[in-house]
């Protein structure tokens, strides 16, 4: 796959997936700001790619700054957590970014390193989150491709693929490691309005690989489940409250309801760094609210009546009751949420405070 983004010398580089599928163009950011406004704008988007930007985003604003003294950086690397902290606030990953480095400056600071090995050694940890996503999506894909069906057609809304991590995917890894595994698997990809991941993103990157992919428009999935035409649902998701409630991208709620009624499997993918086990329920992970203009306008072309009233969340949030499992690098979990997640967790020492806006 083309790269989602990737350090280099100059900056940070993003495939602009506002662009995609008619335009492979880059975008580079030169400065902790210039990420944010990558993420808030959606040239990157997907939980996983968020997190790993912003790490990106913090190293990069300790890298350049001009600080002389730790006190100096120190208040400069506030600043950066917080600006960086309020681009996008539903998914959990940015927070664990941030939180990633900040916690590695913290410590660096209190021994009193040099300026100088602290730049170092943030932009190695930056770099090396981007490797463990890859190799975690790849260990996520191994643990949940036995839950697919051997045959059949898989369902998955939004994007949670290689352009939603540094590689690979999480829902679409999981789908990549079955057919690897030999599954005969076509995919159904929603095309997820009003920003289209599905039509254009999941859509163009499995066409890379070969995968039979076809586009549904949102409301055509009820129909294909009741006419059998569908075996499995899987999706990704922007934070997974302890209790299994899932945020993911605004229609995915009815999706499950949809798989729920018709008896059909509906699993979850995502890393460890989406599980928010700070947050008891879905009631308490706040939605974010885009710009109307993602729901009036299509390609610049104004589609809706002047002064139409817009509601446009990113997200909504699945109750646990219809997750059947969430597959995770560590193992998939099963309900009830609570029990496993904390079970999980409880092995975890590693997990940083949250940085939240």
């Amino acid at each position: 796959m083309i790269p989602t983004l990737e350090w280099l010398p100059t900056g940070v580089n993003f495939l602009d997936q506002t662009k995609l599928p008619l335009e492979e163009t880059y975008v580079l950011a030169t400065d902790y700001k210039q990420v944010a406004t990558v993420i808030r704008d959606m040239i990157v988007r997907g939980a996983p790619a968020i997190g790993v930007s912003a790490a990106m985003g913090v190293a990069i604003g300790i890298q350049r700054s001009q600080a002389t003294s730790l006190a100096e950086l120190t208040k400069e690397v506030a600043e950066i957590d917080a600006h960086l902290a309020a681009t996008r606030p539903t998914a959990v990953n940015l927070f664990w970014g941030i939180a990633e480095i900040r916690n590695l400056y913290n410590n660096l600071a209190a021994k009193n390193t040099p300026i100088s090995e602290i730049k170092e050694a943030v932009v190695a940890r930056a770099r090396q989150m981007y490797d463990e996503d890859i190799a975690a999506c790849k260990q996520m894909g191994a643990n949940g491709a036995s839950l697919l069906p051997k045959q059949g057609t898989v369902l998955t809304h939004c994007n949670a693929g290689a352009l939603a991590t540094c590689g690979y995917g999480s829902a679409l890894g999981v789908i990549r490691a079955a057919i690897e595994a030999g599954h005969k698997i076509d995919v159904f990809a929603d095309e997820t309005r009003p920003f289209l991941q599905g039509a254009r993103l999941t859509a163009w990157e499995l066409m890379k690989d070969n995968i039979p992919t076809t586009v549904l428009c949102d409301n055509m999935a009820a129909s294909l489940m009741y006419q059998g035409k569908i075996q499995a649902v899987i999706v990704g998701a922007d934070r997974i409250a302890a209790n299994g409630d899932v945020a993911n991208k605004i229609g995915t709620y009815g999706v499950a309801i949809l798989a729920k009624e018709h008896g059909i499997p509906f699993y979850v993918a995502a890393p460890w760094s989406t599980i928010d086990i700070k947050t008891a329920h879905g009631g308490l992970i706040p939605i974010e609210q885009r710009s109307a203009l993602e729901v009036t306008h299509s390609n610049g072309k104004q589609m809706t009546p002047d002064g139409v009233g817009i509601e446009n969340p990113a997200f909504d949030v699945t109750p646990a009751k219809y997750v059947t499992a969430i597959i995770t690098e560590r193992g998939v979990l099963t309900g009830p949420y609570n029990e496993s997640i904390q079970a999980f967790a409880s092995a975890d020492t590693t997990q940083p405070a949250l940085v939240e806006a």
